[in-house]
């Protein structure tokens, strides 16, 4: 791990440590860290273009909009090696939450969440995409009798906060 000194005016460390305060971190270096791994996720400047991943997205859309349900729904099976479960919620009578777990590679399963977003009738979407390294070879059984892979997480010590 690499020590770094950077300077930052007065306003910007206030807006850090509500920051930190809100989201129960221990200390700012923490903060930095899951801070500058957000921004270099959206600034697309990671590389995890080709790297596998986990995600999760989740969209509002108006379960009356014509045939919608049954585009979303063939979408989901069409792409059952990417999608892992999904939650469904009834808002109100005219809109619906789903919550769907996407695995696979990171262009693939953002080329997927955005096909759905774009759907006429889907009001709001968002995905949230991790890194996650594939594992090939290592799996374990539970005692309801079934073997699966499993991917790790990136992030290492620290990357779960409290509240999340």
């Amino acid at each position: 791990m690499q020590r770094l000194t950077i300077t930052i005016d007065d306003d910007l460390l206030a807006d850090v440590d509500d920051f930190m305060a809100q989201r129960g971190y221990a200390n700012r270096s923490e903060a930095f860290r899951d801070l500058l791994r957000g921004g270099l996720e959206r600034a697309g400047s990671e590389g995890t273009e080709s790297r596998n991943c986990i995600a999760t997205l989740s969209y509002v859309y108006d379960h009356a909009a014509r045939e919608l349900p049954k585009r979303l729904t063939q979408e989901a099976h069409d792409h059952s090696g990417l999608a892992q479960a999904t939650l469904h919620v009834h808002i109100d009578h005219e809109s619906c939450l789903e919550v769907t777990v996407l695995k696979g590679k990171s262009t693939e399963v953002k080329a997927f969440a955005d096909h759905v977003i774009a759907e006429r009738g889907v009001r709001h979407g968002h995905v949230v995409m991790m890194p996650i390294e594939a594992v090939q070879s290592h799996s374990h059984s539970h005692d309801h009798s079934h073997d699966h892979d499993h991917g790790h997480a990136h992030g290492g010590k620290g990357s779960r906060k409290q509240g999340a």
